[in-house]
């Protein structure tokens, strides 16, 4: 069933932990918000210009991870898992108050997140939520990267490949549709890096709080965590659930088959401002009633054109 009105949280919920970039404690707070609000950063640990809305266009950089600025220069770094999970779990509009400049990883997926939210009662709302639905095809091609978005009809699917030369990871696919599969899966699965990098990554002053607590990390023969992975697709996996995180900056759902390779946050970025750019190619529509099956699709709709 795909909700036709939006939705936020009944109560506060705390998450603490640490940055994985930063390396610094962090507290979270993810309170209600109001109907249209949408995602809205708060730093708590400044006094004025602190508000920072989850959009596509606050991107400041996507090295890594997923970083946010306002107009004033405040920035919240690392929100693709939380807003992952808020798209899995059908938040639209809550305000994070978090008393740094990271949040917190967690267990490096979006596990932690989900299994707290799953266990407070989420406010239906009275406005319809907003769609984004493509119409015509859109492509992006960076290099070897590339990344396509085409029509399919009122569900989210996503194809996304892998080709790394390190043999663990090697090629790895999968196909997954939001409205349709279990996303255990994909929640589930954490942030890695190759051993290699490690060095690399910390020199440029990331990575602080990196640890086999929250990320997988491979060497040339295997995987070094001890408890070895969680899934047989884990790395395509994480990479679906980042740009499910980064894909929610568009404001809106989606219905659209996504094709995706070798991509990350730095690619979803520049793809998500290329569909904005491309008015004829995209609707935003409201829907009167929605049903999925797992034979059909039922729904009539209200079209909202550029709403």
């Amino acid at each position: 069933m795909q909700d036709v009105y939006q939705k936020t949280l009944s109560q506060k919920v705390v998450f603490k932990g640490i940055g994985l970039h930063s390396g610094r404690a962090s507290t979270i707070n993810v309170m209600p918000a109001q109907e249209g609000e949408g995602i809205v950063f708060k730093r708590i640990d400044l006094n004025e210009n602190n508000l920072i809305k989850a959009n596509f266009k606050n991107v400041c950089s996507a090295r890594l991870c997923t970083t946010l600025e306002n107009n004033f220069g405040v920035k919240v770094s690392t929100v693709e898992h939380l807003l992952a999970a808020f798209y899995i779990i059908g938040i639209d509009n809550a305000l994070v108050e978090i008393d740094n400049e990271e949040v917190p990883i967690m267990d490096g997926s979006s596990k932690d997140f989900l299994n707290i939210l799953k266990e407070i009662e989420l406010i239906e709302q009275s406005k319809k939520r907003k769609f984004l639905k493509i119409t015509n095809k859109i492509e992006l091609i960076d290099g070897k990267r590339k990344i396509s978005i085409e029509p399919n009809e009122f569900s989210l699917e996503v194809n996304f490949q892998l080709n790394y030369k390190n043999k663990v990871i090697g090629k790895q696919k999968n196909t997954i549709n939001f409205q349709k599969d279990d996303l255990s899966d994909v929640s589930n699965s954490r942030t890695f890096c190759l051993f290699e990098d490690i060095e690399k990554i910390k020199k440029i002053g990331l990575a602080k709080g990196g640890s086999l607590d929250n990320a997988v990390v491979v060497d040339t023969e295997k995987v070094l965590n001890k408890s070895g992975l969680r899934n047989t697709k884990e790395f395509v996996n994480h990479k679906i659930l980042d740009l499910a995180g980064d894909f929610l900056l568009s404001g809106y759902r989606v219905f659209g088959k996504i094709d995706c390779y070798q991509g990350g946050h730095e690619l979803t970025n520049l793809f998500l401002r290329k569909i904005f750019d491309q008015n004829p190619d995209y609707q935003i529509i409201e829907l009167e009633d929605y049903k999925i099956s797992k034979k059909f699709h039922s729904l009539s709709q209200k079209i909202a054109v550029n709403a």
